[in-house]
C-alpha cells in the first residue's frame, strides 16, 4: 500500500468555541420552545451519516419560516457565534458538524409547497422538504423531480452540496435543476436569486454559486426546481456479469453510443451479498447493473434491446425485467438500503464513504485498481455506483475504535481519489467536500483557485459565521 495520505489531507483537529449565555438567553426570549438546548436534541444536530465525530452545537433552533432564518443568523452574528444549516442529516461528509462550536438552524419545519407551476414546469418549495415528500405532494400533475440522491435527502441540503443521484445520466443534478433561490445571507438579510426562466443573461449567477457551497454563503429558504413530465412508460432491468470490468464495459458502451438511459448503477458482487441478507433477496451474488429506461413504449423497448446486445458481448446474462411500479421499487429499494445493508453487515462499525468521478473513458482503470486496493487492504469494502456518468462510492467498514483501520481506509480513500484527479477526474462527485475532502480540493483547483474561494467567502461572510471550517480553511 503507498504512504498515507499527506498533512494536508489529515483532518484538523476542532475546538468550538464557548457560546455567550446572553446569545442562549437572546434565542429564548425570541424562540421559546422553537429553541432546544436540551443535550439529546444538540446531539442529534450535531453528527450525519459520516464516521466524523464533533463536539454538538450549543443550542438547536427550529426556523419555521424565513424570518425565524433571519432573526436567528441576525442574534448570533451580533455575537460572532457561528450558525449551521440542518436539513435531513444524511451528509456524509461532516457538513453540519459544529467544528468551531455554535448554534445549528433546522429548517425541517420549513417543508411546504409553496408554488406549483406545471405549465413552467417548475416548482417551489421550502428547503425542509424531502424529494419523496416533494413527488408525493406534485403526483396529481403528471409531473415529477428526479434528483435522487438515495437518501431520502432536503431538497435545500440537495442544492447546498450539489446533489445528483442514480437519475444524473440522464436529468442532470441539482446544478442544472436548480432555477432561482431565496436565501439569507451571513447579516440577516433575504435575497433573491434567478428567475423561473430558463435562461438569463443578468450579472452573476448568485443562484449557482450558492449550489453547491455548502451552506458557507447563505442559508436556503426558498428553492425553485425544474420538473419533468412523468414518462409514458418505464423498464427497469437488472443483469449480471462475470466481472466488474465486463459490467462498466457495457455502461461505457451504452453512453458513448447514446443510448438515453435514465439510470444505470453498478453493484458489486461484495455488495450484492450484503444487499440478499439485509433485504431478504435472491438476487446472483456476481457483479450487477440496474438500469432503467424512460420514454415512449416503443422508445424503452429499443434502448432495452440495443443495452441488452451491448451487455451479452461482454457476457452479461440473467435479465430481469420489471415493468410494474411494483417490480421497480423492490429492485430500487435494494440499491437504495445499500449503505444500511453494508452497514449492518458488520455490527458495531461506522463507513468511511468516499465518492470520486471520473471521465467515463477512464472509469474501468479507476474502478478496478481501487478494487484490487480495497481488497488487498484486507478492510471491509461495500461499491455501488452511478456509473452512467462516471461516478461510484465505496464505504470502507472500520471498527471505529480502532485506530488502525481508520488509518488504512483513510489511507484507501487518499489513494483512489489522487487516481481520480490523474484521470481527469474530481475528488467529489456527489457527496461534497465539507471536512472530509479539503485537502483534496487544493488538488484539484490548485491554490490560486482555492483563495479565490477563500476571497468570495470573506466578502460575503467577513464574521466567518456561515457553516465555517467547511470546503477550506480560512
Amino acid at each position: 500500500m503507498n504512504a498515507p495520505a499527506a498533512a494536508h489531507h489529515l483532518l484538523p483537529e476542532f475546538h468550538p468555541q464557548p457560546v455567550p449565555q446572553a446569545l442562549l438567553d437572546a434565542l429564548a426570549a425570541r424562540f421559546g420552545a422553537q429553541c432546544s438546548t436540551a443535550l439529546a436534541v444538540r446531539e442529534q444536530h450535531g453528527r450525519d451519516e459520516g464516521s466524523i465525530q464533533a463536539p454538538p452545537p450549543a443550542a438547536v433552533v427550529f426556523a419555521e419560516n424565513t424570518q425565524d432564518v433571519a432573526d436567528a443568523i441576525r442574534l448570533a452574528g451580533a455575537h460572532g457565534v457561528p450558525v449551521i444549516p440542518y436539513g435531513a442529516g444524511s451528509s456524509l461528509e461532516g457538513h453540519l458538524l459544529a467544528v468551531q462550536g455554535g448554534i445549528s438552524i433546522d429548517v425541517g419545519r420549513m417543508n411546504r409547497v409553496l408554488s406549483v407551476n406545471a405549465d413552467d414546469l417548475t416548482v417551489t418549495v421550502q428547503p425542509g422538504i424531502t424529494r419523496k415528500q416533494l413527488n408525493e405532494a406534485i403526483k396529481d400533475t403528471g409531473l415529477f423531480f428526479p434528483i435522487d440522491p438515495g437518501a431520502d435527502a432536503s431538497i435545500g441540503g440537495m442544492a447546498a452540496t450539489r446533489a445528483s443521484g442514480t437519475n444524473a445520466v440522464r436529468y442532470g443534478t441539482m446544478r442544472e435543476n436548480v432555477l432561482a433561490l431565496e436565501a439569507v445571507t451571513a447579516s440577516g438579510e433575504v435575497i433573491h436569486t434567478g428567475t423561473r426562466a430558463k435562461k438569463s443573461a443578468a450579472g452573476y449567477d448568485l443562484t449557482r454559486l450558492l449550489v453547491g457551497s455548502e451552506g458557507t454563503l447563505g442559508i436556503m429558504t426558498e428553492i425553485t426546481v425544474r420538473l419533468y413530465p412523468l414518462p409514458e412508460a418505464v423498464s427497469a432491468a437488472i443483469c449480471s456479469f462475470p466481472s466488474i470490468e465486463a459490467a462498466v464495459r457495457t455502461v461505457i458502451q451504452t453512453i458513448q453510443l447514446g443510448v438515453p438511459i435514465a439510470r444505470v448503477e453498478l453493484i458489486d458482487a461484495n455488495t450484492v451479498r450484503m444487499v440478499n441478507a439485509h433485504s431478504k433477496l435472491t438476487l446472483r451474488e456476481e457483479p450487477m447493473l440496474l438500469m432503467e429506461f424512460h420514454g415512449t413504449p416503443a422508445g424503452v423497448q429499443e434502448q432495452a434491446e440495443t443495452v441488452q446486445e451491448l451487455a451479452g458481448e461482454q457476457g452479461g446474462n440473467a435479465f430481469e425485467w420489471a415493468t410494474t411500479p411494483e417490480e421497480r421499487t423492490r429492485l430500487w429499494t435494494a440499491r437504495h438500503n445499500a449503505y444500511f445493508a453494508a452497514v449492518q453487515s458488520r455490527p458495531g462499525c461506522r463507513a468511511i464513504s468516499t465518492d470520486t468521478c471520473v471521465p467515463i473513458s477512464r472509469l474501468a482503470d479507476c474502478l478496478l485498481d481501487s478494487v484490487a486496493e480495497a481488497d488487498a487492504s484486507g478492510i471491509p469494502y461495500f461499491l455501488v455506483g452511478h456509473v452512467g456518468d462516471g461516478n461510484f462510492h465505496f464505504g470502507y467498514l472500520i471498527d471505529p475504535n480502532d485506530a488502525q483501520e481508520r488509518e488504512k481506509a483513510e489511507a484507501l480513500n487518499h489513494q483512489l481519489v489522487a487516481r481520480a484527479l490523474r484521470l481527469g477526474g474530481t475528488c467529489t462527485g456527489e457527496h461534497g467536500v465539507g471536512i472530509h475532502k479539503m485537502g483534496f480540493l487544493l488538488d484539484e483547483t490548485g491554490a490560486g483557485a482555492v483563495e479565490m474561494m477563500r476571497a468570495i467567502k470573506r466578502a460575503l461572510d467577513p464574521q466567518n459565521i456561515l457553516n465555517p471550517g467547511k470546503i477550506f480553511a480560512l
